[in-house]
């Protein structure tokens, strides 16, 4: 055997030495161990999450508490099959591992001798070889046992925790919900306008208004164009009633496709006539139809806090012209609003 091919052959062997080591591991089985106690972990949360949802004030959604109760229920006989099958698999590859050790081990007795290690050492990695594939068909077989039960699992609780930022921006931002005003999302966004500032912070959707509260660190101060100071400018920039908005146009944009706008045309009554909005995070096609099912009224009805009628009532009662000057009423009356304003006279209608 010449050098190079001794060299070769010792890395041959280290390189064997290290995939029976890693193989000792995967046998084991223990990532599909892992993932199993992940979706076991996540289960075991939800009812609580949802829970703590509604104690926040999150009013939509009846369905929430069955979704995470009915996915609760059902993991655990799943689980014992899944358990039971890679206690299975993992038997047969530690029995497979045991012949695989055995030729490592004799590829090691005879790696001083330069003759007859060639058959051998090629079998060995074949064994190896054999047993990764072995480990990673195992390893899909189980995972397609509970895969689409773990994507209902993720699906729900990457929604929760979209529901749980969005109330988290609520409760930090500068304006109020009204008594009985339920907000249904949030995302962030940019307000592009062409010939005044853009500024950045949170697109809000509720059953009864579209806002967009400002909410970035702006540059106060830079020595050679670095930033050393900032100040955090947080403010109301939009506040319309659902009633306004005329259209929702979905839109993507960018060189691949994969910035999501929504174009927003308002009814002469509103403060503004349009609005562009670059939305980070969710899709636009979402927020045009949620926003669409919020005018329709959608969300009422899947309500898990049904409105307090006496509150509905009192909106629909409004009066539609001034008490005092007998000019139409055009501000929105929205439910849990205690007053509203004659833009004539500026009398104050208590509801």
């Amino acid at each position: 055997m010449s050098r190079n091919q001794g060299e070769e052959t010792g890395r041959r062997i280290r390189r064997l030495q290290a995939d029976v080591r890693e193989l000792q591991s995967r046998v084991r089985l223990t990532r599909v161990l892992d993932a199993i106690e992940d979706v076991g972990t996540q289960v075991s949360s939800l009812r609580q999450r949802v829970g703590d949802l509604r104690a926040r004030g999150y009013v939509f959604e009846r369905t929430l508490e069955d979704r995470a109760a009915n996915l609760e229920q059902h993991w655990p006989p799943l689980r014992q099959q899944v358990r039971r099958r890679l206690e299975q698999e993992t038997a047969l590859l530690r029995s497979d591992l045991v012949t695989v050790e055995g030729l490592s081990q004799e590829v090691e007795t005879q790696a001083m001798q330069s003759a007859g290690i060639e058959p051998l050492l090629h079998q060995a990695e074949r064994a190896v070889e054999a047993v990764q594939d072995k480990a990673r068909a195992a390893a899909d077989s189980i995972a397609g046992m509970y895969d689409e039960f773990a994507a209902q699992v993720r699906d729900l609780a990457q929604h929760l925790a979209h529901v749980e930022w969005t109330l988290s921006q609520v409760s930090e931002a500068t304006f109020n919900l009204l008594p009985v005003e339920g907000v249904i999302a949030a995302v962030r966004a940019t307000w592009s306008r062409e010939s005044e500032d853009s500024p950045q912070g949170v697109l809000f959707l509720t059953d009864q208004r579209l806002l967009f509260e400002q909410k970035q660190d702006i540059a106060t101060k830079k020595i050679l164009f670095i930033t050393t100071e900032k100040e955090r400018v947080q403010q109301l920039r939009l506040d319309t009633p659902l009633s306004y908005v005329d259209t929702v146009l979905a839109s993507r944009k960018g060189i691949l496709g994969h910035e999501d706008h929504l174009d927003i045309a308002f009814c002469a009554q509103a403060e503004h006539r349009h609005a562009h909005f670059h939305i980070d995070g969710q899709r636009s096609e979402v927020w045009q139809e949620m926003v669409g099912r919020a005018q329709a009224g959608d969300y009422d009805r899947d309500r898990a806090v049904a409105i307090n009628e006496h509150v509905a009532e009192r909106a629909r009662a409004a009066p539609t012209r001034c008490p005092v000057c007998n000019a139409p009423i055009t501000q929105a009356v929205l439910r849990g609003m205690d007053r509203i304003t004659c833009e004539y006279c500026g009398h104050i209608i208590r509801l």
